[in-house]
């Protein structure tokens, strides 16, 4: 397998599912002893500098197209929206799941990848 396609499949399935994974899982220990109307906001501020140090480590020093981490960040978002409602909305049947801190993670969870990769993880051309 080329090294472009190895690195494709960890970039956007494995690391999407392992930060969603991971936010999930605390999100069911943390529930136990938050309200649910300050759960989501908790776990933003705890794991977005996580996640943007991840993907500085991950994505840093690379030489990939923006194409390549728009396609990992709508994987990341792919992921992140079809398991929560999977793992969350359908098997849990939370009330009023989907309010404003579920859509700034979706949308933090795309611009993450995108931006820290497109800022960190493309060459850019010298004069």
């Amino acid at each position: 397998m080329p090294k472009s396609r190895k690195t494709m499949l960890v970039d956007a399935p494995v690391l999407g599912f392992l930060v969603w994974l991971i936010g999930y899982l605390a999100g069911i220990a943390l529930y136990f002893v938050l309200s649910p109307d300050v759960l989501g906001w908790v776990l933003f501020v705890i794991f977005t500098p996580i996640v943007i140090l991840l993907c500085y480590w991950r994505f840093g020093k690379r030489n990939e197209s923006i194409s390549y981490y728009a396609l990992v960040a709508a994987v990341w978002l792919i992921i992140a929206v079809v398991f929560d409602y999977l793992f969350l909305v359908k098997l849990l049947n939370p009330p009023a799941y989907y309010k404003l801190d579920v859509y700034v993670y979706y949308a933090s969870t795309f611009l993450i990848a995108f931006l820290v990769g497109a800022k960190f993880g493309t060459k850019t051309k010298s004069a």
